[in-house]
């Protein structure tokens, strides 16, 4: 996906005029990376909240930067860090209780990779070096769009500053290497959490977060396609993966797949579209397999780039599994997408995308290691249109209800009103 929605759907969304912001209440968003090309479900959620009336401030803190939609999107210059060198003896000082607790934690609890520290590491340094710039801005809310270093800065910030916060906790959050080293500390003090799945929602509260605080809001699209036809002869199959080329998406077993229809003659043309750090085992995987014909790699694509994609596929493959690092997909957003769009989906069974994808009602269920699993299903949407005809519709009644962005957005906007009405004061220990 591109690094900004179109003008088309910022309309959809009624964002305000670029360079005009809106009147209501003050909300700090705390991202990883913002914008980012892979994320546009977290711009449209920015549109989103602004065209309900929300004045904005976005910080990014890795990457990302410049203006989006009339939005200036701050990007922490990482060599402010040597700053602390000299400040950090005021911020004791200042806030002894808190860093103390900080602290005791490094010493004591081990962090599940070094990449989960330095996040919250990151998260950490933005904070004691923006309390300041952020008692001036004075916001209403603060939101961390993630559970690693944007979490870790919003609560701190409330310790140092008092602001209450909010932040969202997704499968990247929940599951990789057993989740986020403070994820318990930072959900604790949070007034809400949002997540976008079924499965994160009980894994939340498996964890012992209060029920009540965690909220399942779908991502969605602001606008519907239009539902494309089936095309009338499906042969060769056209089959469309749309993914970060990262292990929990099971591209290597993807492979082996193809070499399964090759086998089975069921004739097929396949598209991989996405980076990431497995394209060259990728495409040694695509030669070695003697798939150079039938299977490529485009790398990343455009917004309408995978539009067009999507308008070429008659099949959309996904088969994520659960990482060794334990990282897995909640329910990827090009799913639904799909859904929407009329391509068919065939998905493994893994994570939340049987939220999305019930077997043989909505899509197709194959288990990734099965190959043979998959030659079933694929032969059954090349033959059997009345079936495809009725996965179709049934897909996309499924997003109309769950997928819609203007009626999800409503609810996190809501959320952020009531939790900016009802705050209290809170104590000011992480």
């Amino acid at each position: 996906m591109s690094s900004q929605d179109s003008p088309q759907v910022s309309a959809s969304l009624g964002a305000p005029p670029r360079h005009e912001q809106p009147a209501g209440p003050c909300i700090v968003y705390l991202f990883t990376t913002f914008p980012k090309p892979t994320e546009t479900f977290l711009q449209r959620e920015i549109l989103a909240m602004q065209a309900r009336g929300l004045r904005l401030r976005i910080y990014s803190f890795w990457g990302g930067g410049g203006e989006f939609h009339g939005l200036q999107v701050t990007r922490f210059n990482l060599w402010r860090l040597l700053e602390l060198l000299w400040m950090l003896p005021w911020v004791w000082l200042r806030h002894p209780r808190t860093l103390a607790h900080l602290t005791r934690g490094i010493l004591t609890r081990r962090a599940p990779s070094w990449l989960n520290f330095w996040e919250n590491m990151l998260g950490a340094g933005f904070a004691a070096l923006f309390a300041r710039e952020l008692r001036r801005v004075g916001p209403d809310w603060i939101h961390a769009a993630w559970s690693g270093a944007p979490a870790t800065a919003a609560w701190i910030l409330r310790s140092f500053n008092g602001h209450g916060y909010s932040c969202g906790a997704h499968a990247y959050d929940l599951y990789e290497h057993g989740g986020d080293w403070w994820l318990d500390e930072k959900l604790a003090p949070a007034a809400f959490i949002h997540t976008s799945t079924e499965m994160g929602r009980a894994t939340l509260i498996a964890r012992g977060v209060d029920p009540a605080k965690v909220h399942c809001i779908r991502r969605g699209l602001p606008a519907f396609p239009a539902l494309r036809p089936l095309r009338a002869t499906r042969d060769p199959l056209r089959l469309l993966c749309i993914a970060r080329l990262v292990a929990k998406k099971g591209l290597h077993l993807q492979l082996d797949i193809y070499v399964a229809l090759r086998e089975a003659g069921l004739a097929f043309e396949a598209r991989i579209v996405g980076d990431g750090e497995l394209a060259d085992s990728l495409r040694a995987g695509i030669e070695s397999r003697g798939l150079a014909g039938q299977v490529s790699l485009t790398g990343h694509l455009s917004q309408e780039g995978v539009r067009e994609q999507l308008l070429w596929a008659d099949v959309l493959v996904h088969t994520g599994i659960v990482a060794p690092s334990g990282d897995r997909d909640g329910l990827p957003n090009v799913i639904p997408e799909a859904m929407a769009a009329g391509v068919l989906v065939v998905s493994s069974p893994e994570a939340a995308t049987t939220e999305a994808i019930s077997d043989g009602l909505t899509g197709l269920l194959a288990d990734p290691r099965q190959p043979a699993e998959w030659v079933a299903a694929l032969r059954r949407l090349r033959d059997d249109s009345a079936l495809c005809e009725r996965l179709q519709a049934a897909a996309r009644a499924w997003t109309l209800e769950n997928y819609d962005a203007h009626k999800n957005a409503a609810r996190l906007h809501s959320l952020f009103l009531k939790a900016i009405e009802t705050r209290q004061d809170p104590a000011r220990s992480p």
